[in-house]
């Protein structure tokens, strides 16, 4: 009896090698299995920067239906960035522009939340133009780091990158790729956005 309790554990380990269950592959309450890096909502495997060492005009081109941005110095491929743009409603526009501002701290001026005199949070998440601030309410409008201007209120800025269209418009990139494009952008650069 006491040879077949000890060999207990070895059969149960042996056996959960085989279980699918226990397999690295299986995705189990969201984490681990294969699809996992490849469906996370942070996940980026194609954003890159090689130009520091280009020269050459910039230009930039967007393209919505791949969620890319593409930079371009002297006419190579400089650099790609994964992107979020403008979801239902608040759709990215397509068209010729420029940069026509940079502000690497910028703050939105519509978009935001209303805090209490401590900072905590009141309201998440609104729209100045459609919610009245409660009050004893400040705004505090959302952080859009390394933010390029392109057009009315949209622009190319830092920010969550949930792997689909869901901004109020701009462009949202990994910070690094803000940062890499901010650098190498100048007013007046061109920007072209197709669907």
């Amino acid at each position: 009896m006491r040879k077949l309790l000890a060999l207990l554990p070895v059969v149960l380990l042996a056996s959960c090698a085989t279980d699918s269950r226990y397999d690295r592959m299986t995705e189990y309450l969201g984490v681990g299995g294969s699809t996992y890096t490849q469906n996370h909502a942070n996940y980026d495997n194609v954003s890159y920067w090689d130009g520091d060492g280009m020269t050459g005009s910039s230009k930039i081109i967007i393209r919505l239906s791949e969620q890319r941005a593409y930079f371009y110095k002297g006419g190579e491929l400089a650099g790609v960035s994964i992107i979020s743009t403008g979801r239902e409603g608040f759709n990215t526009p397509t068209g010729n522009f420029k940069i026509i501002q940079k502000d690497k701290d910028h703050v939105s001026s519509r978009f935001g939340d209303y805090v209490d005199a401590y900072g905590n949070v009141i309201k998440k998440d609104i729209d100045t133009e459609k919610d009245p601030k409660p009050p004893g309410a400040k705004y505090d409008g959302a952080k859009m780091p390394y933010f390029m201007r392109i057009v009315g209120g949209t622009g190319m800025h830092e920010g969550f990158l949930p792997g689909y269209p869901a901004s109020h418009g701009c462009i949202r990139m990994p910070g690094f790729m803000a940062e890499a494009f901010f650098r190498n952008v100048s007013l007046g650069t061109p920007v072209t956005i197709t669907n």
